[in-house]
């Protein structure tokens, strides 16, 4: 029997308090508040809506952690000390490890998609068995060709974008 598949409306959903550890608030009195929408069945990924109120903190991120900008806006400052404005349609993706000081001017709300990140030879074992298991059944639960897909998007993001996949990953990986 297959699993069910979840959806959800963020505005309707019942946040619980998700505070900020006062020793990482630098100004003001930022309220998080957040509510986990799913969870892989192995654990190891999960997604969240999370909203704050305005204020300064420091995050440091133990998943990588992507993440989506539904609305508000965020001055977010990478570990270079740049500054990057973020507001409604933005995404960004911090790996595990890195950290940043977020300044919230208008309560933000955003889904993020965090993933326990994973020794490199045990992500080939994984991505071997899900071959293995495609071939076997004949299905397959990603895109086909979803990874040369990602590069011919990467490379349109060079050619049409003020953006370049280069400045993505100077931005994100600090």
């Amino acid at each position: 029997m297959s699993k069910p598949v979840l959806f959800c409306v963020p505005e309707k959903l019942e946040l619980k308090p998700a505070p900020i550890a006062p020793k990482f608030v630098l100004e003001g009195n930022p309220v998080a508040r957040a509510r986990r929408l799913s969870g892989s069945y192995d654990t190891t990924s999960s997604s969240m809506i999370w909203t704050c109120t305005p204020g300064k903190f420091q995050w440091n991120y133990s998943v990588d952690e992507t993440l989506y900008i539904l609305s508000g806006e965020v001055y977010v400052t990478d570990e270079k000390g740049e500054i990057h404005h973020m507001t409604a349609g933005d995404s960004v993706f911090f790996p595990a490890g890195s950290r940043s000081i977020w300044q919230v001017t208008q309560e933000i709300t955003k889904i993020a998609f965090c993933r326990q990140s994973m020794p490199l030879l045990a992500g080939y074992a994984l991505r071997a068995w899900n071959k293995f298991w495609n071939v076997v059944t004949g299905f397959s639960g990603a895109v086909i060709g979803a990874d040369e897909s990602a590069l011919e998007f990467a490379d349109e993001m060079d050619e049409e974008s003020e953006m370049s996949p280069v400045d993505v990953r100077r931005i994100t990986t600090a």
